[in-house]
């Protein structure tokens, strides 16, 4: 754009904290790099042209910004503020109208000679002008108008000038800081000569480091392109730093959400892991329960009736602590938000929250979460109030006694998480309420929980059970068959059946989807909520929503299955979705990160719903590298407990880890799934599945599964 259309083909090169694009035309070599500091908050435009022809050429290049400063342009354009500085050669717009970011500056500046600028959208697109064929672009020279009342923008141009067969580079830097004097530094920094080529060595080597920690070799390459970058990667860049999508434009930190996805960081990233779970606890209030999602810089977020949010706390605590062995984190002293509860007719409450004049340790914060959170209803089952982790349900329970039986399963393994890390620091805890909850639940899971072949997923507010095959719509769920093996490490028959269950109704292999419920909600005179208002096959409602259809194969590595862990893992690959022309047409989105959801419905059966954010990624990156390939720390220790198909003889990593590296090599010359008999430390042969850290370091690993004479192979390590 603007001359897009044009012959010629695009190249278009996406990477770690990059993209590039490629383009011949008018005899011009045409490369736009765009990357943003790992430092600071600038995205740094780069172009490199090369002149082909046989003559001088006179160009210019624009930069254009339609300018927001808030959430709606509507809101905020007739506030916006543009300046030049000419000293700077960079326009600067604020909006000190915007109660959230009045004293923030953006800036944009380049690093050659302004040639011209505005600040004025309407004098730059023209009043039937776009962005495909701006009316600025048509003339010489533009106005340099700015200040206050425009349509704003920012719009700068530079002048080059290439000799025959000559090549040049220029760049251009858009920002954003917290007042002007950060953004006079950030301009004079980065629009100088050779600061874009320094900031995308740093960009490569932040991102190398990160995405290095843990290399993967599989008989499966297509696992492996998304374990070894892409899966962190999407994780990192889409979840926790912008925290947005092109599908979906959000920018808030969702309690669970954002808990669930630093469990991925746990080998790659502990500090963020760390740091997620502390500002986590910060947005508990002093009853216990937690704000849904908020929103930086502000704070502003919503306080909801959803049932799971607060049980995430201490299950990724628990986990944090088990995986690191930092138990320090749980004598961190947290404030907690201070407000009216929710009155009784009150859904949600969206507002500005303050914190109290108390804190506690995070310990503290995570037993209360669990007292708040261990409800009960007229099946001895826990409440689901406004929507468990299916936020969709919200109507299931609005009258207060609606029941939720995948929660049982979630509360009962986080209750387990809690005592663990009571154990592990030496905390009394006040008699066993908690584990006497949860001997309750898994009693009225087993019995008004069980359906005969698989686990009912929920009861509505009249004791109409959800997912039972009496059901009309939403016969079978998936989440409630998972978490009947993930919520508990005992394995019992009815957890196999549900699983096979599952896999036998949800799983649609030669569509390569896995739904999360069928049949979908549709004309059922009950209403479980917004969850039915998506068309039957989308989303939640009976589509393939991914995060869950990662927990269904894990539940089948759990189960000790190998072969259809692994199978399930390359029907959600995204890599596999586009082997062909056909496919891409019917898939539609990118191939090389995991979408959140996939349709069922026969009208767009195997289309790609949103992409980048979704907690999917996550999850599958865990399941892959914890679960299949059984590489994981506990502690000081790290443990090795593969669960891959039968027809794998093996597959090698390295991980690198507390700043030692090490190369794993798994051996299966049984061809079996889960099992490991000896570890073989340079030449040294061990009997045990694990392996102290301050003994890993330049070492080589060789791991054997299957059974030697005479012996039995290793169980499994928790």
């Amino acid at each position: 754009m603007p001359l897009k259309g044009l012959p010629g083909s695009y190249r278009v090169h996406h990477g770690a904290g990059f993209t590039r694009y490629v383009h011949y035309n008018y005899q011009l070599e045409q490369e736009t790099s765009i990357f943003v500091s790992p430092e600071d908050p600038v995205k740094i435009i780069t172009l490199r042209l090369k002149n082909t022809a046989d003559y001088h050429r006179r160009l210019t290049a624009t930069y254009y910004a339609e300018l927001v400063l808030g959430s709606r342009r509507s809101e905020t354009q007739a506030h916006i503020v543009t300046d030049y500085d000419d000293q700077l050669q960079a326009i600067l717009a604020d909006c000190s109208w915007h109660p959230d970011y009045a004293d923030y500056v953006v800036f944009l500046t380049a690093s050659r000679d302004t040639h011209g600028f505005t600040c004025d959208r309407s004098e730059f697109l023209g009043r039937y002008g776009n962005a495909v064929r701006p009316e600025a672009l048509k003339r010489v020279g533009i106005s340099g108008r700015c200040g206050f009342g425009l349509d704003p923008c920012a719009a700068l141009q530079i002048h080059l000038e290439l000799e025959p067969y000559e090549q040049l580079e220029c760049h251009f830097v858009l920002g954003a800081t917290a007042n002007r004097d950060g953004a006079s530094d950030l301009c004079e920094r980065y629009s100088k000569a050779g600061a874009a080529q320094a900031t995308r060595m740093q960009v490569n080597t932040y991102w190398d480091d990160l995405l290095g920690t843990i290399s993967v070799r599989t008989p499966e390459p297509a696992m492996d392109l998304l374990l070894n970058r892409w899966l962190l990667y999407q994780t990192l860049a889409s979840r926790i730093f912008a925290r947005t999508g092109f599908y979906q434009s959000s920018g808030a930190y969702g309690f669970r959400d954002q808990l669930q996805d630093v469990m991925a960081l746990l080998q790659v990233s502990p500090g963020m892991a760390r740091q997620q779970i502390i500002d986590a606890a910060h947005r508990q209030f002093e009853e216990g329960d937690v704000l849904h999602w908020w929103h930086p810089p502000s704070g502003k977020g919503v306080r909801t009736r959803c049932s799971d949010d607060l049980l995430w706390l201490p299950y990724v605590t628990g986990e944090y602590v088990a995986t690191t062995g930092d138990s320090d984190i749980l004598f961190e002293e947290v404030s907690f938000l201070s407000a009216l509860p929710l009155e009784a007719d009150e859904h949600d409450r969206y507002g500005s929250f303050d914190c109290g004049n108390s804190s506690a340790t995070l310990l503290e914060h995570c037993r209360r979460a669990l007292q708040k959170g261990l409800t009960s209803g007229p099946n001895g089952l826990p409440l689901i109030g406004g929507g468990d982790w299916n936020d969709g349900m919200n109507r299931v329970g609005v009258k207060g006694s609606g029941e939720s039986i995948w929660l049982g399963w979630f509360a009962c393994n986080t209750i387990d998480r809690f005592r663990k890390l009571c154990e592990a620091v030496g905390v009394q805890r006040d008699g066993n309420e908690f584990e006497e909850w949860a001997n309750r639940v898994r009693n009225a899971l087993e019995t008004a929980g069980w359906d005969g072949e698989w686990y009912r997923r929920a009861f509505y507010d009249d004791g109409i059970a959800i997912g039972s095959s009496a059901s009309s719509e939403c016969r079978i769920d998936s989440i409630s068959q998972s978490w009947a093996t993930l919520g508990t490490p005992v394995r019992t028959e009815r957890q196999k059946q549900a699983i096979d269950s599952a896999t036998e109704q949800l799983v649609l292999e030669d569509e390569r989807l896995v739904a999360l419920l069928t049949p979908a909600f549709d004309v059922e005179s009950h209403d479980p909520g917004y969850v039915k208002g998506y068309p039957p096959g989308v989303r939640e409602n009976g589509g393939q929503y991914t995060h869950a259809a990662v927990w269904l194969a894990w539940a089948l590595a759990e189960q000790g299955d190998g072969d259809r862990a692994e199978w399930l893992f390359r029907l959600l690959n995204p890599v596999l979705r586009c082997t062909d022309t056909a496919a891409v047409e019917q898939y539609r989105v990118e191939p090389y990160v995991l979408a959140a959801d996939v349709y069922c419905t026969p009208e767009f059966i195997g289309r790609g719903g949103w992409t980048w954010y979704t907690g999917s990624s996550a999850w599958l990156w865990r399941f892959g590298i914890e679960r299949i390939l059984g590489l994981r720390r506990s502690g000081q220790l790290l443990i090795f407990d593969p669960c891959i198909p039968g027809r794998w003889s093996g597959f090698s990593a390295r991980i690198r880890i507390d700043g030692s590296t090490l190369d794993v090599e798994v051996r299966n010359p049984s061809g079996i799934c889960r099992g490991v008999d000896s570890l073989e430390l340079d030449a040294q042969v061990i009997k045990s599945n694990t392996i102290p850290l301050n003994q890993v370091s330049g070492r080589h690993i060789i791991i054997h599964m299957g059974e030697s004479k005479g012996d039995s192979p290793i169980g499994h390590s928790e």
